[in-house]
């Protein structure tokens, strides 16, 4: 197998991991126009059979430089979410490529990782029997309880700290709780380049020392926090699964997120979590004040969302992810059998 991908700062051009010959070329601003140049160049002359495309953010169009079959993976595509992210003229950018999938993949296999996702490249005009949806898995022996709960009341984000996540939200929730509970924390763990904004603005909701940023964490750590956290919140607009959500029932805690596509499906309503409009503060306060004053309906919740992060596992992911790209190439696949094509 052969990963090409782009390049960052400290990245050796070439390198093997796992047996995976790994090619950084260009750089994330510039990666759908060097990443098919890079191909086209360098591995032009190698037969492969197969040509695995993330489409992540923007798509490569890889059915139109690949000399192998394609199979497009899609986490999520943004949409009109790119506006809260980034300027209008590199938003409708992004969405001009978007709009290009139904006639660049038009005979394409799709592997999505959710229903939502399914349901948007359908919307978008792929046809609904070119979709497969492969949930992702867990690693189980990470995430898993290994903290006894906060002695204060304490709300958990995990994610990057970018302007679409919706943390700004979470902010403004949390200073409601903290009228109630002025003993609750706020965890916010993670790192990104809307850190600063959000710095001044729990700094200017007065929220002081109860807001903590811990940046980027190693993952025991993180692991340990998110067990230690009564609640934990996705406030996303839209997510490609909610990975995090899940991550957080495998370690014992209650969610709350947004109503919204992907959590949608990660997290079961009333079950393994509360799902609240996105965007509103005070749906948002109300869902977290419900968990951290209702010690009954928060276990209630926890041991359901253990038993639902119990049912990912990446070894069934592997096993469906195979499946669909050797129905794509036309082979027959075996359970657990995992035979590997030449890819890139």
């Amino acid at each position: 197998m052969t990963w090409l991908c782009s390049g960052f700062d400290g990245g050796a051009p070439e390198v093997s991991i796992d047996g995976i010959r790994v090619l950084r070329r260009g750089h994330w601003y510039d990666a759908n126009h060097a990443l098919p140049a890079a191909y086209r160049r360098e591995l032009k002359g190698e037969r492969f059979d197969a040509v695995l495309e993330d489409i992540n953010k923007l798509p490569f169009f890889a059915p139109r430089w690949a000399d192998s079959p394609v199979l497009a993976i899609v986490p999520h595509l943004f949409g009109t979410t790119v506006f809260a992210e980034t300027g209008p003229l590199q938003a409708l950018y992004v969405m001009a490529h978007e709009a290009l999938l139904p006639l660049v993949y038009r005979d394409t296999p799709f592997m999505a990782i959710s229903e939502s996702t399914r349901g948007d490249l359908v919307a978008r005009g792929i046809a609904r029997e070119q979709i497969s949806v492969v949930h992702c898995g867990l690693d189980h022996e990470r995430f898993k309880p290994t903290a006894a709960k906060a002695e204060r009341p304490t709300v958990a984000f995990l994610g990057r700290l970018r302007k679409y996540k919706g943390v700004d939200t979470l902010l403004e929730a949390f200073a409601e709780v903290r009228r109630t509970l002025p003993d609750a924390e706020l965890w916010i763990i993670g790192d990104g380049p809307h850190r600063s904004a959000l710095e001044a603005r729990a700094k200017r909701l007065g929220l002081g020392d109860s807001a903590r940023f811990f940046g980027f964490v190693p993952a025991a750590e993180k692991v340990a926090r998110l067990s230690a956290a009564h609640v934990s919140v996705c406030p996303s607009p839209k997510e490609g699964w909610g990975l995090t959500v899940v991550e957080s029932n495998a370690c014992g805690t209650a969610v709350v997120a947004s109503r919204s596509p992907g959590l949608v499906d990660s997290v079961r309503d009333g079950e393994t979590g509360i799902l609240v409009p996105h965007g509103n503060a005070s749906a948002l306060s109300g869902a977290l004040m419900s968990i951290l004053t209702d010690r009954a309906r928060r276990e209630q919740l926890e041991q359901n969302g253990a038993l639902w992060a119990q049912t990912f596992t990446w070894e069934r992911c592997a096993d469906e992810a195979f499946a669909v790209l050797e129905r794509a190439l036309g082979l027959k696949h075996e359970a657990g059998a995992w035979p590997l094509p030449r890819a890139v």
